[in-house]
């Protein structure tokens, strides 16, 4: 059974050009459902669809002069003669299929439509070549209103802050909360949303993280250190919400600075942590700034490691943000902060049960920054204006 995903539209859209379209992200978000139901999308009988963890669909590209490839979709009844619409899942298995991807490409009339593990390995597997005839798109564990459609329920979420924060209500907010509770323990990859019991749950949020660094992370790199980088990946799941001290994780790993962020740097493009920056006007200052650290899903930070109820609220609330734009943080030495920046413009301050004093504070650190707007997300009901319920989000 499908159940849609808020990036459809997009990817409907993106069918209709002519550019090689790539759906990447982490294992288990749902990449090969979704090229599956844009495939039936498809108005056409001239279209493949191949899956290259399988060894006889990897054999049709097995070839040295690349028009022979076309030759042996025959038996998928494909015609040079009209457009073709060619998806390929998990490319990361046949990674020299690149070449044959571009000259096909360049010379017939085919849409690709590609999907692949990690975004640091996809954006390195396409060559400079490639470059302006490919749209990358990331798929991500589900936000909190496709967590609801999976569960049977709709929820139309308010784009605009100031009518999130008007029209919440208490009846609803007890309506839904209890799944905002579940999204919050368990996190949103699909398989786990799906499944009913708790012990298989846990045992599938467990697999996906070892299939991540089995698979994913030891294929990826060449690091020896290989308990090091384990060892800092729990040590950041310690640390969500807090900056990045490289010294100080260099220490407790023993290795150098400079591979703590080779580690970083991998593990950001693998999608499993994310990191913002600090907010500021001055784009080099933002660049060289301390980041701060969140992780791919609640579920897996909740399964893995011993962190406090703010902090997982704290991280789900980022991942439902980022569909919104750019998001920074604010923090000056005096301890005046604020959670998340939105677009240099909207400042966002996170409480699992906050009040009116928690506003007027945030008022007046938005004042200073001359944010445009600014709101109190609370995981618990508040009736104040400038309050929105975390489900909203």
């Amino acid at each position: 059974m499908y159940i849609k995903r808020d990036i459809e539209p997009i990817l409907l859209d993106q069918i209709k050009r002519k550019e090689i379209l790539v759906l990447t992200g982490m294992r288990r978000t749902g990449k090969t459902s979704l090229l599956k139901w844009l495939f039936n999308k498809i108005d056409s009988n001239n279209k493949v669809f191949l899956d290259l963890q399988n060894i006889l669909d990897q054999k049709i590209f097995d070839e040295i002069d690349f028009n022979n490839i076309l030759l042996n979709l025959k038996s998928y009844k494909i015609s040079k003669n009209e457009k073709i619409y060619f998806f390929i899942d998990e490319i990361q298995f046949l990674p020299q299929v690149t070449n044959s991807i571009k000259y096909l490409y360049d010379h017939y009339d085919i849409k690709f439509v590609i999907t692949g593990s990690s975004s640091f390995y996809l954006k390195n597997l396409f060559p400079e070549s490639l470059a302006g005839r490919k749209v990358v798109f990331d798929l991500y564990p589900l936000v909190f209103n496709e967590f609801l459609r999976f569960k049977g329920i709709e929820l139309e979420l308010e784009k605009e802050f100031n009518i999130k924060a008007e029209s919440k209500n208490i009846i609803e907010h007890e309506r839904i909360n209890k799944y905002y509770l579940e999204y919050l323990k368990y996190g949103g990859f699909p398989q786990i949303v799906l499944e009913n019991d708790i012990s298989q749950k846990v045992f599938i949020l467990k697999d996906i993280f070892n299939s991540y660094f089995q698979i994913d992370i030891l294929t990826l790199s060449d690091f020896r250190k290989v308990d090091a980088l384990k060892k800092l990946i729990f040590l950041l799941m310690e640390r969500i919400g807090s900056k990045l001290d490289i010294s100080k994780l260099a220490s407790q790993t023993g290795v150098s600075r400079d591979s703590i962020y080779s580690y970083i740097n991998l593990l950001e493009g693998s999608y499993f942590f994310h990191f913002i920056s600090p907010f500021t006007k001055n784009k080099d200052r933002e660049v060289s700034g301390t980041k701060k650290i969140y992780i791919c899903d609640t579920g897996m930070l909740n399964i893995l490691s011993n962190v406090s109820d703010g902090s997982l609220l704290e991280n789900s609330v980022f991942l439902n943000l980022k569909k919104y734009g750019e998001i920074n943080y604010f923090q000056k030495r005096s301890g005046l902060e604020i959670d998340f920046i939105i677009n240099k413009s909207i400042g966002i301050e996170v409480k699992k049960t906050g009040d009116n004093s928690d506003i007027k504070r945030l008022l007046k650190i938005s004042n200073q920054l001359s944010l445009k707007e600014h709101y109190l997300i609370s995981q618990n009901f508040l009736e104040e204006d400038k309050s929105i319920c975390a489900y909203q989000i």
